[in-house]
């Protein structure tokens, strides 16, 4: 409403007020945009750090826990061959042929199970760059099983007992990865067993694959630890205990399984219930008739 500025009123004044948040934007709205943009990069930034600060605080955590594995799991057989020969050295034995010959055994054990550890980093690391090619052919599946219940079975020293149905007679893989594979289940399942070990090894075939299962009656797998127990360097919640001498190894296993069966273009699943039992499948794909 106009303010009259004449007694005969025919003359006034009104004052219009604008928005001057309108005229603040027009004015610097590029200015405004432009800061809004490097907040959010800031933002996005210092969460991205905040990421990588976690990840290598697991990969540091990743790396004690793998050393601390090494170390404990080598120091064992070391301690023994160490023992083992200075005892040979010292003489002592030359009189007892029966007891020097067992330690020489134990040397030769104790010798092959270092080098198998050896062997194991080095054939994951040659799986993971995809540097080694399976050796595939068709094999027979019941006498590599049987050889591996023999080694258990004589060097178990907790009553152990194997139950078979192959019901898939033969496999097409690579025969020295896939038993490795087989023995490092049936290793496992010897580990997180009770006093009484019951493992079950079946075959079947179905329309795509050869399926092997390793079953056992052992401490089985929490559920929430299912998904991380094919990582390197993992074993679950059996891990934890390996660090008060309950559980040697390196965690190795079945990252090497996972790793064995990736390369055969299968996979490895695992059903478990917690205090009951554990059972690994692997899925390894059936020969296939090139035209």
């Amino acid at each position: 409403m106009p303010f009259p500025i004449r007694t005969d009123l025919s003359q006034g004044v009104q004052l219009i007020l604008l928005n001057p948040y309108w005229t603040i934007f027009k004015r610097m709205g590029l200015l405004m945009i432009a800061t809004a943009i490097m907040m959010i990069m800031v933002i996005t930034c210092i969460i991205y750090q905040i990421k990588i600060i976690i990840r290598q605080d697991k990969i540091a955590k990743v790396r004690e826990d793998f050393s601390y594995a090494m170390i404990h799991d080598m120091k064992t057989p070391l301690s023994s061959i160490l023992a083992c020969t200075s005892l040979l050295h010292s003489g002592k034995t030359e009189s007892t042929p029966q007891l020097k010959e067992r330690y020489f055994c134990i040397i030769e054990d104790e010798t092959g199970h270092l080098l198998n550890l050896a062997n194991k980093v080095l054939t994951i690391s040659k799986l993971e760059s995809h540097k080694l090619e399976m050796a595939k052919i068709t094999f027979q599946l019941k006498p590599m099983v049987e050889d591996l219940i023999e080694k258990f079975s004589a060097k178990c020293a907790k009553p152990l007992h194997f139950t078979l149905n192959l019901q898939a007679e033969e496999v097409h893989g690579d025969e020295e990865y896939l038993k490795e594979a087989i023995s490092n289940l049936i290793d496992n399942a010897i580990k997180y067993s009770y006093q009484t070990v019951d493992i079950s090894i079946s075959s079947l075939n179905n329309a795509t694959h050869t399926l092997i299962k390793v079953r056992d009656n052992g401490i089985g797998i929490s559920e929430k630890d299912v998904k991380h127990i094919f990582e390197k360097f993992e074993r679950a919640s059996a891990f934890k205990r390996s660090r008060l001498g309950k559980v040697a190894g390196f965690g190795l296993g079945l990252n090497y399984v996972y790793q064995v069966m990736e390369a055969h273009e299968g996979s490895v699943t695992v059903n478990s219930i917690e205090k009951e039992f554990s059972e690994f499948t692997l899925y390894i794909p059936l020969k296939t008739n090139d035209l």
